[in-house]
């Protein structure tokens, strides 16, 4: 069974940092395309940062240069570095693992509030 667990979230006040981990119970974790979402209440989850495979990075307009995805293939972990926290930046952050168009997972969430 493919479990994607997330960690790290909190509590923080405006412009502090948090990093979230995502652990996958998955075979062959590196081929997998490894993406953060994020759902505030009242809107709909939007994509806030994935990585491929072979390790390029994508980033939602309102974070580029605040946060950083990586990946660690050995420990099956996909991370997303948070600076600079804004109010607006409160949502439950999801990690999502696609490969291909038809096979996806999905994480619990983690609920990342920040205050002004």
């Amino acid at each position: 069974q493919v479990q994607l667990v997330e960690s790290g979230g909190g509590l923080v006040q405006a412009g502090e940092s948090l990093r979230l981990s995502c652990a996958a119970s998955l075979a062959s974790f590196s081929i997998y395309r490894m993406g953060w979402y994020r759902q505030a209440p009242g809107k709909q989850r939007e994509l806030v940062a994935h990585i491929s495979s072979g390790g390029i990075t994508n980033y939602v307009d309102s974070v580029k240069d605040r946060f950083i995805v990586s990946r660690d293939n050995a420990k099956n972990t996909v991370y997303l570095q948070m600076n600079s926290l804004k109010p607006e930046d409160t949502a439950v952050y999801y990690c999502n693992a696609q490969l291909g168009d038809y096979i996806t997972y999905w994480g619990r969430g983690t609920q990342v509030t920040v205050s002004s």
